[in-house]
């Protein structure tokens, strides 16, 4: 019997689960809810370079899209200084990006109880923040909440790393490919790109 459901936030998947596999447990992907988080601190970013311009201000947001998107300790020398540089300043953008770096505690729980209440304060705070993306996050948080939560009670029982690795080596492969025109035809690349299979020196061999 499925125990374990892992999706993404798109309606229909849930609509589709609760009615094929209500028994199961359905888990939110982690990397899909940092992946909103990302792309409301792009918006907040886009939005306030134009703002900045337009008031004559110094460009201090130019250059500065992936160290706010990526993880401090993944930063590149370079990406880190301007990190440093721009976390001394009271932007919308940094605040955003303090919010979203904040928000990671969050999967370091091991109490179901702790982490809502943890969500909780963390939601009223951003909800505060007057960052409209970032409030989008927070009432996107709070409409999913119980099944957010089923990552802590999935957490002992399945490893929800391997779904997310699966995820990203599937985009890679058929982005490698440009696409596919069978799932047939996709099973086979995953095979070889998973279980690292030999391969043919040459996929020919030519006779004289």
């Amino acid at each position: 019997m499925l125990r374990f459901v892992c999706t993404d936030m798109w309606k229909p998947y849930l609509l589709v689960v609760a009615e094929k596999a209500g028994q199961a447990l359905n888990i939110l992907d982690r990397f899909h809810i940092m992946s909103h988080m990302n792309k409301a601190i792009d918006k907040v970013r886009a939005t306030e370079v134009k703002t900045l311009k337009a008031k004559g201000k110094k460009p201090v947001l130019t250059g500065s899209r992936w160290c706010l998107l990526k993880r401090p300790e993944n930063c590149t020398e370079s990406q880190a200084a301007k990190l440093k540089e721009l976390v001394a300043i009271n932007l919308k953008t940094v605040r955003a990006y303090l919010l979203k770096e904040d928000f990671q505690r969050f999967w370091a729980y091991k109490s179901v109880w702790w982490a809502t209440k943890f969500m909780d304060d963390w939601c009223k705070r951003t909800m505060r923040s007057r960052i409209d993306p970032m409030k989008k996050i927070a009432r996107m948080l709070r409409s999913h909440r119980s099944l957010i939560l089923n990552w802590f009670r999935a957490k002992e029982q399945i490893a929800l790393g391997a779904v997310e690795g699966l995820n990203n080596k599937a985009k890679v492969t058929t982005k490698k490919a440009y696409g596919f025109r069978s799932f047939e035809v996709i099973k086979l690349a995953l095979y070889h790109t998973l279980g690292d299979l030999p391969e043919p020196v040459v996929t020919h061999r030519f006779c004289g």
